[in-house]
């Protein structure tokens, strides 16, 4: 499968750089093949990257710049991503391809909006602006911004997640607060800032003793330090997402100035950590950042009575700016890793699964400081539980409880009944899927079994069947992550044994593929015998003539007249008359996008309509939930191979049936026996090639590789071993019968074509002579009691000139030597390709194939013959 998902990826990229795909893409195919080991980086193979990236920029500040800011975001696969690129710079040939393929889509873009577009330019005068203009203009913004009523970047956000729910949700929208807890700024516990917020100072702070101002600071820190403006110390407006700053009267005495600057930082982180818990206990935030809000509003309300105690002290007059500083100093390493994590959350805009890596980084970070470690591990383990709450749920019961889109599962509304419809068996693959930006970093390494569990627990759940893991306990967070690895471990164990033994048992699953193996892969040779003797007739007919009711009479009555009459799944086996011979099919299927294989497609569509043998195949009814592993992509390719060897088997009846009307035919032909010699022994060379490739499919492919899947389906411990066991069977039995190979596929079907087209012409040509001697002894015996009416009738259909044209020896010489020499070259050509498939160690099975078809040497002979004659002609 990731072969042709790797082929699938390259003709699309290769698509979208505007390149042909074709031979040129299978270098790139095997390339990826080899090299399919993913980038490891470490953190000093990411700063050399990170550096070289700079050396090889135009502006490596501004490249720095912006890795930092993608940093503080915590932006995931950043650093392989950085190696990566390091590495494209590294590689001279691929850079010079991108830049000239860059240059190129640039120009024809270019060229396309210049017919479009109207261009509008600035004026030159304001395209540079001085420092002081840009401050002023700075200030201007931050007063607009804190006194109109446009929306901020915050709110903006707020109203795109409401939005995102109610779409999802249209049920159960989110609540929405009152309008009146936006509209009163006196509602938040963080600084209003208005251009009166200063209040009119008779006298200046800096005129007073150094005592009084020492007293006057110290009362003003204690307001600054709640999120209200003091007196001599004011909040400045803050623009977006920026900390806030504070403008200290500049008349104080220095030192006190410089003790004031010292603390004025806690107020900062205050003023941040205040925003950030008021924004994010909105609903649309999602549950995590609510926990991780609580628990800051936890450590916030011990910073308060802090501050409370503080202003206590400074009523008794015992608190000094020295004092202050002291009291506040451990404190402010708390409040500036509380800041620090409410910007990197703020810019990174987090929500769920990726709140929950930032944190768990910035704990693993902190490992050399055990009270910022301790710190972070708190925020942590309270913000974990809403979203450990959403996880049990799902790998103890299969439910998603998800309000948010936090979880890193999320479900599409899919209906299991089309999946039967389905080619590529969506439910499966996409009911649930992983969104990884919401994986937590702590739970990346058990993702798939986190997804698989909960998959299996909801099949069996939707059957009806109650499902509760025994094992279920509460998951906490720590940073020991064997324990909760070890109980997502027996929650998965447990699901996959529930529902694999729902299917083996319940479901009978493995009885329900060896029904499929009867029919598709003709399993039950006597069914297959009567069925083709009751349908030879109607299936001759095209496809429009075809009366499907009568076809699945016919079914049903070989059903009941052969040992399939024993299979208590026989009702489930249905006819199905597919739009494209098998050849096209399969030519659809492989996508194959070369000229030469489209145009074969076209031209085998162009052909008249289908006969019903050319669109004949069977269908299966499979209901859920046994429909996951026997989908619709798995019952088309039982199909193809249905298909497949349904034509040789029809093949193989209009070589015999040849056979017996020469057989008959030689008894009054005698003097014909010279040339009919010929056309007898290559009828016989094309019996023997269908009929070895009919063994080799069935005794030297399907059987051994069904033998294989029935043993691996019986050690299966989990659904998805049973998905990939029956994937492989039948990817194996598509390959070793040349279904997969686009030109072992067109060599064959030539093949067959000419084996059909000969068989037609000795059934006209035997016909033919019949006639002759039917018309011959009607001139010497017209009263001849043997001779029947019908033979009679049947003979004057063909005129004198008619029947001596068709019994030129010359001209059926001339035949059958064509048709000796297309088939030779053909199967030489085939043995040919074979070979040199069969050195591979993945084709070693065909080998087998080419021992039968040349058993004593005739064809290596023949082809080693051509070979020296063709090296002569070159040589002359």
């Amino acid at each position: 499968m990731s072969e042709f998902r790797i082929h699938h990826d390259v003709n699309e990229l290769l698509s979208l750089l505007h390149l042909r795909g074709g031979d040129g893409a299978e270098g790139y195919i095997d390339l990826l093949q080899k090299h399919r080991t993913p980038y490891v980086t470490t953190t000093v193979s990411a700063h050399s990257a990170k550096v070289k990236l700079a050396e090889f920029s135009k502006t490596p500040e501004d490249f720095l710049k912006k890795y930092e800011e993608l940093k503080s975001k915590n932006v995931r696969n950043l650093d392989p991503l950085v190696y990566l690129l390091s590495k494209l710079c590294e590689d001279k040939e691929t850079l010079q391809f991108l830049q000239q393929n860059a240059k190129e889509r640039s120009e024809s873009s270019a060229n396309t909006n210049s017919t479009t577009t109207t261009s509008y330019t600035l004026p030159q005068s304001s395209a540079k602006m001085s420092m002081q203009e840009l401050d002023e203009l700075r200030k201007k913004l931050g007063n607009v911004t804190a006194s109109s009523n446009a929306p901020l970047p915050a709110e903006v956000t707020r109203k795109m997640l409401r939005d995102k729910h109610n779409k999802k949700n249209p049920t159960q929208p989110n609540p929405v607060f009152p309008n009146w807890v936006y509209d009163r700024p006196a509602l938040i516990g963080d600084f209003i800032t208005s251009p009166t917020a200063a209040g009119d100072l008779t006298v200046a702070v800096g005129t007073l003793p150094l005592a009084t101002q020492e007293q006057a600071l110290v009362e003003d820190l204690l307001f600054v330090l709640v999120g209200v403006d003091g007196r001599d110390i004011t909040a400045q407006p803050v623009l977006g997402r920026q900390n806030r700053s504070f403008i200290v009267d500049a008349t104080l005495d220095m030192s006190v100035k410089e003790l004031v600057n010292r603390i004025l930082p806690v107020a900062s982180y205050y003023s941040t950590i205040t925003r950030f818990i008021e924004e994010k206990s909105s609903f649309e935030y999602g549950q995590v950042n609510h926990a991780l809000t609580a628990a800051m509003r936890t450590l916030m309300k011990e910073y308060l009575i802090l501050v409370t105690q503080l202003e206590h002290l400074q009523r008794q007059g015992l608190l000094s700016l020295q004092k202050l500083w002291f009291y506040i100093q451990p404190t402010m390493r708390t409040m500036e890793i509380l800041a620090s994590i409410a910007s990197s959350v703020d810019k990174g805009e987090c929500m769920g699964g990726a709140t929950l890596s930032l944190l768990h980084d910035r704990t693993f970070n902190y490992t050399g400081d055990s009270q910022a470690q301790e710190l972070c591990l708190y925020l942590t383990k309270a913000a974990s539980v809403p979203y450990f709450e959403i996880l049990e749920k799902w790998i103890y019961r299969g439910i998603i409880k998800d309000p948010y889109s936090e979880f890193m599962v999320e479900e599409h509304e899919l209906q299991k009944e089309k999946i039967q419809e389905d080619y590529n068996d969506k439910y499966w693959d996409q009911r649930y899927t992983i969104v990884q930006h919401r994986i937590p970093s702590f739970l990346q390494k058990m993702a798939d079994k986190i997804l698989s569990t909960g998959k299996y627990l909801n099949v069996v759940r939707e059957c009806g069947r109650d499902v509760t893991c025994p094992d279920a306990k509460e998951v906490l967070y720590t940073l020991k992550e064997r324990a909760y690895v070890e109980q997502i471990e027996k929650a998965y164990n447990y699901a996959s044994k529930v529902l694999l033994d729902f299917l083996m048992e319940e479901k009978e699953l493995v009885s329900r593929l060896r029904s499929i193996k009867h029919y598709f892969l003709m399993d039950k040779g006597d069914f297959f015998v009567h069925f083709m003797d009751l349908t030879e007739e109607e299936l001759k007919k095209p496809v429009d003539d075809i009366v499907p009711p009568r076809l699945e009479a016919l079914l049903e009555l070989a059903l009941r007249m052969s040992t399939a009459n024993t299979d208590p799944f026989k009702d489930d086996l249905k006819i199905d008359l597919m739009p494209h011979d098998v050849i096209t099919q399969l030519l659809r299927v492989l996508a194959i996008e070369t000229k030469q294989e489209k145009a074969i497609i076209n031209a085998e569509q162009a052909d008249a309509a289908l006969s019903g043998l050319e669109a004949f195949s069977f269908d299966y009814i499979v209901k859920w939930p046994l429909s996951l592993i026997i989908n619709r992509k798995a019952l088309t390719r039982y199909q193809m191979l249905f298909r497949h060897m349904f034509f040789c088997k029809h093949v193989e009846r209009l070589l015999c049936n040849v056979w017996i009307s020469n057989k008959d035919f030689k008894l009054y032909s005698l003097h014909c026996a010279k040339w009919f010699a010929a056309a007898f022994a290559l009828r016989q060379r094309m019996l023997n090639f269908v009929q070895n490739i009919q063994y080799y499919m069935m005794f030297e492919v399907m059987e051994p590789t069904w033998h294989i899947m029935e043993n691996n389906l019986k050690t299966a411990s989990n659904i998805d071993d049973v998905l990939c066991h029956h994937t492989s069977f039948l990817d194996n039995c598509l390959k070793d019968c040349m279904l997969t190979n686009p030109e072992l596929l067109r060599i064959f079907s030539k093949l067959m074509t000419v084996c059909v087209m000969f068989t037609n012409s000795m059934q006209r040509f035997t016909q033919t002579m019949r006639l002759e001697r039917l018309s011959r002894e009607q001139g010497t015996m017209d009263e001849a009691p043997s001779q029947s009416e019908a033979e009679k009738k049947l003979s004057t259909k063909f005129s004198a000139e008619q029947v001596d044209a068709l019994q030129s020896d010359a001209s059926f010489e001339a035949t059958i030597s064509k048709f000796d020499s297309n088939f030779s070259m053909l199967l030489l050509d085939l043995l040919d390709k074979l070979s040199i498939y069969s050195t591979n160690d993945c084709e070693h099975s065909m080998i087998s194939i080419i021992y039968r078809l040349d058993f004593n040497g005739f064809y290596t002979e023949r082809l080693e013959r051509m070979a020296i004659e063709r090296s002569q002609k070159a040589a002359a």
